[in-house]
């Protein structure tokens, strides 16, 4: 690329005029919208905009006379690539939680500097470490401007797309009981009222969904709960006749969507209203006159805890998605070599399986295919203008994962293609034994998830191996594949995180070779009870994904026997609730890869 001509080193330098125009020293993207999502509507996808860089997390610092884009391992090589002849420098952070950024900042302001960034998209956290990092160096956080709308001329408008209820059975717990459970959790903070802002709490909480952001069956919104009714602001539109009807029969109210903010600062005298910091935004908070009781969203506890009910309709969406990857493998085996595959089609084929069984409504996440080299990259995604043929020898890995009315899905599994080596064996055989003692660990109830990690990483630890990503995120009801407030990494535990019956979890150590390959294997599970003694109750984990494991890849001799016959009774479990939905080549697929070793 002649970076002299490169689009986002053009865009860049057009934020630098701005910067100059307003007396500001530098302008923060965050990858945030109001609601601090994972997966952002166009509209807010600024820092893609400006720095090319497509990956889900990252933050944007743009100076006077330099940019710096900050991103976790999971995304070097990409940012690498996709930065290439911006002049944005990559800043290789640990982990995406990490604070670099701020400090980055704080050593290149000095006194009497002015720092932009828009406040309606900055946590209230993240604002606050922010203003203290600056405060100390004399210089000013100013979040009343947003300079996107002024150097972005064509920004995406925001999304239209409309509202639809979650009906039962596939929602058992109607939308009044669960008002009135966080209703119960807001007196027992003492709080007359409470904001959410975050989507995934708002559409459980009201049993709404809609298809404002990628993957996530969720739309923009803020809910204000009060004593005794709620107003649910939304764009216009986006909620009928009839489902305005049946919101106002629970109590709930609708309002213009950007009336929130001017709500919160009407809010009475003698209120007090419940927030929770790490799920709103600066702009929102700085509005508020009343009293506040900091604490995490009820319905962040309440939604992660699924009932008997909801499980037992993870678990048939969980056998309707293996029924769709048996019958693309089986498929993608019979093709292999007589057809071209790249890693595009893998997409569009396994998408089309999945399209086709009851109850799926979209793809949870954007499919990673990645072979060889590119999965190494953990959340690599092919695209038309790069992508890999599957031809030849190596490892290809497939994390896919859709959204089900009944449930969420996410799966990882790594195929052998051609011939393969004694060090891919090797590598894939670690991983697996990650998986399995997670998989089999019983643990105290009221566990920290982030303790649970090392259990993981012990096998690779033991060969000086390790990976970059957590081991496991909780996972949402026909909602966010993403989902708190368990994780399973190596985050400083926090008490919420207390592991609880009901909840969802990934279980997916990895362990990658840039260059080379990428090996992941990812089951999802459920809190089970465990039994009860002297020492309290215990939980374990019910394995819900059902999927063979590949066994070609195994280097048997690493493997106990106990082991050994974990795998063989999941595989025996996956072919008793498979096969009834499967014939011909999909079935026949699936006994193969569930033969017991």
């Amino acid at each position: 690329m002649d970076t002299r001509t490169s689009p986002h080193r053009e865009r860049i330098a057009k934020t630098q005029q701005a910067l100059a125009k307003h007396g500001f020293a530098a302008l923060l993207v965050p990858s945030s919208d109001p609601h601090l999502s994972e997966y952002l509507p166009e509209h807010w996808q600024g820092r893609q905009w400006l720095s090319g860089f497509s990956g889900s997390m990252g933050t944007l610092v743009v100076a006077r006379d330099k940019a710096a884009l900050f991103a976790d391992s999971r995304y070097w090589v990409q940012a690498e690539t996709e930065l290439a002849g911006s002049g944005i420098t990559l800043v290789k952070i640990p982990t995406a939680t990490a604070t670099h950024h701020v400090e980055w900042l704080a050593r290149e302001m000095k006194a009497g500097d002015n720092v932009a960034v828009d406040g309606a998209v900055l946590g209230l956290a993240a604002a606050q470490q922010l203003r203290a990092a600056l405060d100390k160096v004399g210089a000013t956080l100013r979040t009343d401007i947003d300079l996107l709308a002024e150097v972005w001329p064509d920004r995406p408008a925001l999304p239209a797309a409309p509202v639809y209820e979650h009906r039962a059975p596939e929602a058992p717990l109607a939308r009044a009981p669960k008002l009135a459970q966080l209703r119960e959790a807001m007196a027992r903070h003492g709080a007359t009222h409470h904001l959410i802002s975050t989507l995934d709490d708002i559409a459980w909480a009201l049993n709404l969904r809609g298809a404002d952001v990628d993957y996530n069956p969720v739309f923009l919104a803020h809910l204000l709960i009060a004593p005794s009714g709620a107003t649910l602001f939304v764009g216009a539109g986006k909620v009928d006749a009839a489902l305005k009807a049946a919101l106002a029969a629970d109590g709930v109210a609708l309002a213009p969507y950007a009336d929130a903010a001017a709500a919160l600062a009407a809010l009475p005298a003698g209120s007090t209203l419940l927030l929770d910091p790490k799920r709103v935004t600066f702009g929102l908070r700085e509005r508020v006159k009343v009293p506040i009781v900091e604490a995490i969203n009820p319905s962040t506890l309440l939604k992660s805890r699924k009932s008997e009910a909801e499980a037992a309709h993870i678990r048939e969406a969980m056998r309707q998605d293996g029924a769709a990857m048996c019958e693309f493998y089986a498929w993608f085996e019979a093709a292999l070599g007589k057809e071209r595959i790249t890693e595009l089609s893998i997409d569009e084929k396994l998408s089309a399986a999945r399209a086709r069984r009851p109850g799926f409504v979209g793809l949870s996440f954007s499919t990673i295919a990645g072979f060889n080299a590119n999965g190494a990259m953990p959340h690599y995604r092919a695209t038309p203008e790069s992508h890999a043929v599957i031809e030849g020898d190596g490892l290809l890995l497939i994390d896919s994962g859709g959204q089900y009315l009944g449930g969420t899905t996410d799966i990882t599994r790594v195929w052998p293609i051609g011939t393969i080596g004694e060090q891919h064996r090797r590598d894939y055989t670690l991983v697996l034994k990650g998986t399995l003692a997670l998989s089999r660990t019983k643990f105290p109830r009221g566990t920290l998830a982030p303790m649970l990690d090392a259990i993981a990483r012990a096998p690779l630890w033991a060969h000086g191996l390790d990976y970059g990503h957590g081991t496991g995120h909780g996972v949402g009801y026909f909602l966010a594949v993403h989902e708190g407030p368990q994780s399973i990494s190596k985050a400083l535990p926090e008490p919420h995180m207390a592991m609880e019956p009901g909840m969802v979890t990934s279980i997916e150590p990895g362990l990658y070779r840039p260059g080379q390959w990428g090996i992941r294997i990812e089951n999802l599970v459920l809190n089970v009870p465990a039994g009860s003694n002297e020492f309290g109750e215990f939980l374990e984990f019910e394995t819900l994904t059902l999927c063979p494991i590949d066994t070609r890849c195994i280097e048997k001799s690493l493997l106990r026997e106990d082991e050994i016959a974990w795998l063989n009774a999941y595989h025996a479990t996956v072919r008793e609730r498979i096969e009834p939905l499967i014939s011909g080549a999909a079935r026949d697929w699936l006994l193969e890869r569930t033969a017991p070793i």
